[in-house]
């Protein structure tokens, strides 16, 4: 009997669905972020002495210059929990912090002048589920806030999950947005007034942007040769173009573009590289087949790898993200 009730203990077991527990997260790396001033323009970068913006314990990360450079938006975890939104004055040399909600908000980005009231700003909100628990299957959407971090709004209720955005306009986006079931993250763009996304390419990278002075975007997109080449998205078309291969040893393979639309800066170590590219009309023909540059070491400063850049839109200063020293 005993050995009837086990066996039907066994297959009760064995019948019943388990649910995983959601899996925690892995921490944000700790980093800190450095302001490198351009008083003479990106030929003054290399003599620069770079100047911490928040360098606490831990993680700050993912500056974005305001529309006049005054301002630098970044994320960073200061109570050990989550991660929130803040925000440096260059001309007081002071941090806020602007969001203090439960969730976490990745990727503050200032919205274009003409999107919203001053100041307002967008992030990916990592959210709860309905019970107020951390979901397995990760819900990350477009959030905006005002210039105070207040007055959350939805922005794009049905794209789940955003990784990275960059406004083109006020109303589209270019849209980093994770796979699902082992599938690649998809460059999609989307439209506000609709809330709707296009997915147009996939096997990108995490560093989006408009690039100055045109209608256009850039991404990186890892080839079937297993090639990185930094490429550019004309909207209106969807036709791509290559720009350049991403510059040797970068593992990042994050970038940034001066105010001319036409010098990238991309990290690779403790380097910042820069390339400048050929008349748009040649892009193609030629596959941005230039070389890359150094103009910046870290290390020179006892600074450690550069694993993210921002430039300011008058080009007159650049924001770098470096890793922490080790303990001691």
């Amino acid at each position: 009997m005993r050995a009837l009730l086990s066996i039907a203990l066994v297959a009760g077991l064995m019948q019943t669905p388990v649910t995983p527990p959601p899996q925690t997260p892995a921490p944000a790396p700790a980093t800190d972020i450095y302001l490198v001033p351009l008083p003479n323009g990106l030929a003054s970068m290399k003599t620069a002495k770079p100047l911490p913006i928040s360098a606490a314990p831990g993680y700050d990360n993912q500056p974005n210059f305001s529309p006049d450079g005054n301002r630098i938006l970044f994320a960073a975890n200061r109570d050990g929990k989550q991660i929130d939104a803040f925000v440096f004055d260059r001309s007081k040399g002071s941090v806020t912090q602007l969001t203090e909600t439960p969730e976490n908000e990745n990727s503050p980005t200032y919205l274009p002048t003409d999107a919203g009231p001053a100041g307002s700003f967008s992030v990916v909100q990592s959210e709860f589920d309905a019970l107020g628990g951390r979901p397995a299957a990760p819900i990350q959407r477009l959030w905006r806030f005002n210039a105070a971090g207040k007055s959350p709004q939805l922005i794009l209720a049905d794209i789940n999950p955003v990784g990275y955005h960059a406004w083109m306009d006020a109303g589209q986006l270019v849209l980093f947005v994770l796979g699902q079931q082992g599938k690649p993250a998809t460059l999609q763009i989307a439209d506000i007034k609709n809330g709707k996304a296009e997915i147009v390419t996939d096997n990108i990278g995490r560093s989006l942007h408009r690039i100055p002075k045109t209608r256009l975007a850039s991404f990186v997109q890892r080839e079937r040769t297993g090639e990185f080449w930094i490429k550019r998205l004309d909207l209106s078309s969807k036709k791509i173009d290559p720009l350049v291969k991403t510059a040797e040893g970068s593992g990042d393979r994050d970038y940034a573009w001066m105010p001319d639309g036409k010098t990238i800066l991309m990290s690779v170590g403790t380097k910042v590289m820069s390339w400048t590219g050929l008349p748009s009309e040649a892009l193609a023909k030629e596959g941005g087949a230039a070389g890359w540059t150094e103009v910046f070491d870290a290390a020179a400063h006892q600074l450690g790898t550069v694993t993210r850049i921002a430039v300011s839109p008058k080009g007159d200063a650049v924001a770098i993200v470096v890793a922490e020293p080790p303990k001691k």
